[in-house]
């Protein structure tokens, strides 16, 4: 029996995948690839170069910050599914009871939900930039459509994505890094960045109603924060490890995995952030043209068309793995079969893709600039992120689950902080509901 396991319950299911033999190092990574193209949607690369565009480099820092967080959380969730034997529901379940672990369920499900409305946001609008005149809501209703068939119909589901992520990692790797040696960024400014401070203009002040609208000075950054430290994709890693079938012999194929996630994720936000900051300084991307100029530098006058095929292609890698994650957590916090090619996960994947489709096809009817939809949409999923990263900390600091390998100072700290930070923003994002809330009383 694994260390640390002390419930039968918490045992490798009988349907998981044999672990396999030791390979080379790419072919061992996966769980947390696929966890970064989820993090990594339209959200990430709308939001990265905002801030780019607005503050130039001088918030590489803070990514970096936040990624070494992001870090610390994803082979936290790693580790828990390794050691503990089980997912972090299941080991939830065991020792909180269920009732428990189906409000993680439905607070991940529903963060899924919020990315899955970001992601059909993007689809449409990239959509209506390629095809002018396209209705938006066909477009979301064939590709939703599409998607659905494809998953009652797929066997294997999670070899198939672990693939087609590994090929889309690395056409985003060398898209995006070689567009930021194309736009021959000042080194001076690039390490410049990485020095702690605020930029000129940017405040700590809370959202404040003025008038009819809501100003809120760190939207921005808020935004940034939700889309690169996602505490729910970190805790779908225990999962994901799960699914893979690694053992305590992949342990430290699964602290491997995690840190080549998260280099990949925070590696092409900052690409992206110093792009924009050397192409377009002082100019916010309020449409799709604006950050189409992000391009210019490789591509010229096309730039735009291929932007908008980009977007695309970025909006649809997360699109059913998101889903998949929301609708699997959901099944796994009811205490249902958890693999991605089980029954139960598959149907709630469908609710989740209808959820965030009729969201997005209601919230584009009612006018509302796309872009500022995205954005905002990525800093609501801060909001359940102080339940699963307090979780995660207990799991991975509970002697009955992890053994020898529960966390040290080390690990608690930086979990620490995580905690505080995504607690601080969870609290700014709803004080601003409020504000919405009330706008018309």
């Amino acid at each position: 029996m694994l260390r640390g396991i002390t419930n039968p319950e918490s045992s490798l299911p009988p349907d998981a995948s044999p672990a396999e033999p030791r390979h080379s190092w790419w072919r061992s990574i996966g769980p947390a690839l696929i966890t970064a193209c989820v993090v990594f949607g339209p959200g990430s690369l709308v939001i990265s170069s905002n801030v780019g565009a607005t503050y130039g480099c001088e918030l590489l820092w803070l990514l970096a910050v936040t990624g070494l967080v992001m870090g610390t959380y994803v082979t936290l969730g790693a580790r828990i599914g390794v050691v503990g034997g089980a997912t972090p529901c299941s080991l939830v379940a065991m020792r909180l009871g269920r009732p428990f672990a189906v409000i993680l369920g439905l607070n991940l499900g529903l963060i899924c939900s919020t990315f899955q409305f970001s992601n059909n946001v993007a689809v449409a609008l990239a959509a209506q930039a390629i095809w002018p005149g396209a209705d938006p809501m066909w477009v979301l209703v064939a590709m939703n459509g599409v998607l659905i068939a494809f998953l009652f119909s797929a066997r294997e589901i999670y070899r198939l994505l672990e693939r087609g992520v590994k090929v889309m990692v690395g056409v985003v790797l060398v898209c995006f890094l070689f567009n930021l040696l194309a736009a021959q960024p000042a080194p001076r400014e690039v390490l410049a960045g990485f020095i702690p401070g605020l930029p000129e203009g940017l405040t700590l002040g809370i959202p404040q109603r003025v008038g009819n609208a809501i100003e809120d000075p760190m939207i921005l950054v808020a935004s940034l924060l939700g889309t690169t430290f996602s505490v729910g994709a970190a805790f779908y890693q225990g999962n994901l490890v799960r699914e893979r079938g690694w053992t305590m012999r992949e342990y430290h194929h699964g602290i491997g995995d995690g840190i080549a996630g998260v280099l990949v994720l925070t590696g092409v936000s900052m690409a992206i952030m110093i792009t924009t900051a050397t192409v377009i300084p002082g100019q916010p991307a309020s449409d799709i043209g604006t950050l189409a100029q992000m391009l210019r530098p490789l591509l010229g006058a096309t730039a735009y068309v291929v932007f908008c095929v980009g977007l695309l292609a970025v909006a649809l890698n997360p699109f059913l793995i998101n889903a998949m994650i929301g609708g699997s957590i959901l099944a796994d916090g009811l205490g249902q079969p958890a693999r991605l090619s089980d029954r139960v996960p598959r149907m709630l994947t469908v609710v989740v893709l209808l959820i965030g489709m009729s969201v997005a096809i209601l919230a584009l009817r009612s006018g509302q600039k796309p872009v500022s939809l995205i954005i905002f949409g990525q800093a609501l999923t801060v909001l359940g992120n102080p339940l699963m990263a307090g979780t995660m900390l207990y799991l991975a600091n509970r002697r009955d689950v992890m053994g020898e390998h529960r966390n040290g100072w080390v690990l608690n700290t930086l979990g620490g902080l995580g905690f505080v930070l995504v607690l601080l923003m969870a609290m700014r994002v709803t004080w601003r509901l409020y504000l919405q809330l009330t706008a018309g009383t």
